[in-house]
């Protein structure tokens, strides 16, 4: 019998519809929560919200969705929520814009 690693296991359980409904639910509290936490000194709102906004981009496809809505109305708003969330897309956008810029073409 073979065993699973650690990391392999924690991946598993994310596709399972109970656990993925449970992130998504955590990821709406945080979201919410992060007003109350940025009423505090420091930069702590920023923090919960980007870690509850990522968690709800990653598990529901209506949030993705609007996300991307989000993006074509505001591509520069876009760009920053990708850098702040560091998503591998932006990565390659921005790796693939360089290629373009070294080769001369606009």
């Amino acid at each position: 019998m073979k065993t699973m690693k650690i990391a392999d296991r924690i991946r598993s359980v994310d596709h399972k519809p109970a656990v993925r409904s449970c992130l998504f639910a955590l990821g709406c509290v945080l979201v919410l929560l992060s007003p109350v936490v940025g009423a505090i000194p420091g930069p702590g709102g920023v923090f919960v919200f980007a870690a509850g906004f990522g968690l709800m981009l990653r598990y529901s496809k209506w949030v993705k969705k609007r996300y991307v809505l989000f993006k074509r109305r505001w591509p520069k708003h876009g760009r920053w929520t990708d850098w702040g969330l560091r998503r591998a897309s932006a990565k390659r956008r921005a790796e693939r814009k360089a290629q373009l810029n070294e080769s001369g073409v606009d």
